[in-house]
Formats: C-alpha cells, sequence, structure tokens
C-alpha cells in the first residue's frame, strides 16, 4: 500500500531520506531494503527511481546484486553539502560576490572555524 502523501512530498526531500537510510545502514541496500528502512509506505517503484536519479547524479554507486542493484552512498552527508555548496557557487559568474555574501551570513562560531581551517589550524 502506498501512502498518497509520502508520493506528493518534493523529490529533494525523498532524496534526502533515502540517504539518510543509506548512510545509517553503512552497507549496499537495495531498492526494497531501502524501502523497508524508510518505512513510510513509498512504493518499491518509487524508491528505485530516487536511486536511480541519485546514481544518475554521481552521489550514490551501485553494485549488480542479482537481478537489480545494491546502492551505496559516494560520499559521507558533510562530503555531499559540500558538493552542494560547490554547485551552488558555479551556478554564478560573480563568485567573489557569493564568497563575499556567504561569509557576511556567517555566525561569529562559524566564522571563527572558517579562520581556523584558512589559516591551516582546523
Amino acid at each position: 500500500m502506498t501512502d498518497a502523501r509520502d508520493e506528493r512530498r518534493p523529490a529533494g526531500e525523498l532524496e534526502a531520506a533515502v540517504m539518510a537510510a543509506l548512510w545509517a545502514a553503512g552497507a549496499p541496500l537495495t531498492p526494497g531494503q531501502v524501502q523497508t528502512e524508510l518505512g513510510t509506505g513509498l512504493a518499491r517503484t518509487t524508491v528505485t527511481t530516487i536511486l536511480t536519479r541519485l546514481h544518475e547524479k554521481g552521489v550514490v554507486s551501485r553494485e549488480r546484486q542479482g537481478r537489480g542493484y545494491a546502492y551505496v552512498p559516494v560520499q559521507d552527508a558533510q562530503g555531499l553539502t559540500a558538493r552542494r555548496m560547490h554547485t551552488e557557487l558555479d551556478r554564478d559568474t560573480d563568485r567573489e560576490a557569493v564568497l563575499a555574501r556567504f561569509v557576511a551570513q556567517l555566525s561569529p562560531d562559524d566564522e571563527q572555524v572558517l579562520r581556523q581551517l584558512l589559516d591551516g589550524d582546523g
């Protein structure tokens, strides 16, 4: 049985839920296993579609398992977030302005961490 409410959730939200299940597992999962881990009533075909899209984006890799595939994240959550930040930065032609606004909006604590990282102390 499929919960129509879950089927209508935004793709990004579903992708995030699938990624969370893969990270928590720590081992390759088939679409059926991901479906079980999510426990949301999503159809297996929906989970397979999400995993295929994540594979096409290079976010997960897959290995043959029986007639299908088992999927595993390519990066941890922090690596994926950093990749998204780079993607957003690459979309704008004025990188300096984007970086300046990003830094201007950092909390004092985050600014300190960034300074330490840039100085090689992190």
